[in-house]
């Protein structure tokens, strides 16, 4: 799998059929460029096929065997102490180190249990992301982030006011599952965060020309392209978008900030001439 052919395809299909653990390691070879795909789509194979032991019975025993299997035999847990830490964004991190994000925990979850007979998907609930189990018309939530402890729709109503203060409707909507194109859009997201929280700006900027990739038509990340090319001292490069920011949305309530930033890089740019 091409990580490039790979954006293109979700970007036209968000629903494609792809693997989001080949994605999520693909995508972490931009940081760590001598990473070894297979090696690690290997150890995934190899979790597979120690969790089948633990998956019998009914589909609730089946998703709590496998939540045993991760977050007891083998240790996954949510980083609480360093939950911004980009590492807790990359594959290859979270299988080295066992600790990483609710969304990466759960794409663990997925590749393992997929790769075991246990189908499960994500879910993508405002403010952290949790995991289900299904079959047939079945399904059982758990939360990979804390332990893989089984959730019902309260508990889920419940988690997201706690995390974002604000009350929230369970629906089936909500609870339905994440494709691989939200999945890694949420992904690069959580990275592009952590990069701009440590002010790392050269890697951000790799981060949103990912996410450009995955979504082409999304403004807001041209404008954050631009500034963050600005940060990173790439006055040059961000003037096509920030430019094409503001063309898109002229009326905009921080154009007059991006107008300034825009001059600013204009004006950096005249100085080489």
């Amino acid at each position: 799998m091409n990580l490039d052919t790979a954006l293109k395809l979700l970007a036209r299909d968000p629903a494609a059929p792809l693997d989001v653990a080949e994605l999520a390691l693909r995508l972490a070879a931009d940081e760590y460029p001598d990473l070894d795909v297979d090696a690690y789509l290997s150890e995934l194979a190899g979790m597979a096929h120690e969790a089948k032991r633990y998956l019998g019975g009914s589909l609730e025993a089946r998703a709590r065997g496998l939540c045993r299997y991760l977050f007891h035999d083998c240790g996954f847990r949510g980083n609480v102490q360093d939950y911004y830490d980009p590492r807790n964004s990359y594959l290859n991190e979270v299988l080295d180190r066992r600790t990483g994000l609710p969304i990466t925990l759960s794409a663990v979850a997925i590749a393992v249990g997929g790769r075991a007979g246990l189908d499960v998907v994500g879910v993508g609930l405002p403010g952290h992301f949790v995991a289900k189990a299904v079959a047939g018309g079945a399904e059982v939530l758990f939360d990979p982030f804390h332990g893989g402890r089984l959730l019902t729709a309260a508990d889920c109503a419940l988690l997201v006011e706690q995390v974002t203060g604000t009350p929230f409707e369970v629906t089936p909507d909500a609870l339905r599952a994440v494709t691989a194109g939200p999945f890694l859009l949420r992904m690069l997201n959580n990275l592009k965060g952590a990069y701009l929280r440590l002010g790392d700006f050269p890697k951000a900027v790799r981060v949103i020309e990912r996410l450009r990739q995955l979504d082409p038509a999304d403004v807001v990340q041209q404008r954050d392209l631009g500034v963050s090319l600005m940060r990173a001292g790439h006055a040059g490069r961000a003037i096509d978008p920030l430019a094409a920011y503001l063309d898109a949305r002229p009326g905009a309530s921080d154009a007059d900030l991006v107008t300034q930033l825009l001059r600013q890089a204009k004006g950096e740019v005249a100085k080489w001439n």
